[in-house]
């Protein structure tokens, strides 16, 4: 094998490890309410891969993987509770943009309140440990002007 050639094939090698393989997969067919209830599900699922768009926004290979799974679960008549456990029980409370509050989401729920009060907790106490000192600063400078005058 010539030099050119391991080369080319090099290359080969590199730009096929990025390839995706995409299977066809058959249309699923909705009724009008089956499509209904699958345009209310696909905004209140959290896409996995970006976490910060919904299943309905997302562009995402997973993403769309995901939107044929529900559409899949829409088909065989299950309702939004149902399809909604199917998915927490597989991917975690993560996957809906509203989690349940429960032991499990708490610190989801309350952690940023408990944060803001440790914080607001903190700046209190510290200015009012360091209030007296600043005092004392800026009242020196006009006791002695007091004095002297």
């Amino acid at each position: 094998m010539t030099r050119r050639q391991g080369a080319v094939l090099l290359l080969l090698i590199a730009f096929s490890a990025h390839a995706e393989v995409q299977t066809v997969k058959p249309p699923i067919v909705l009724s009008e309410q089956q499509e209904a209830l699958y345009k209310s599900l696909l905004p209140e699922l959290r896409c996995l891969v970006c976490q910060n768009e919904s299943l309905a926004e997302s562009q995402a290979s997973l993403a769309a993987d995901l939107r044929y799974e529900v559409r899949g679960l829409v088909a065989k008549g299950q309702d939004e509770a149902q399809i909604k456990k199917y998915l927490t029980d597989r991917y975690g409370d993560f996957v809906l943009y509203k989690p349940p509050l429960s032991p499990r989401t708490w610190v989801l729920w309350f952690g940023p309140f408990v944060l803001l009060g440790l914080g607001l907790f903190m700046v209190f106490a510290y200015a009012r440990r360091s209030r007296p000192a600043a005092i004392q600063a800026c009242a020196r400078p006009l006791i002695e002007y007091a004095r002297s005058s």
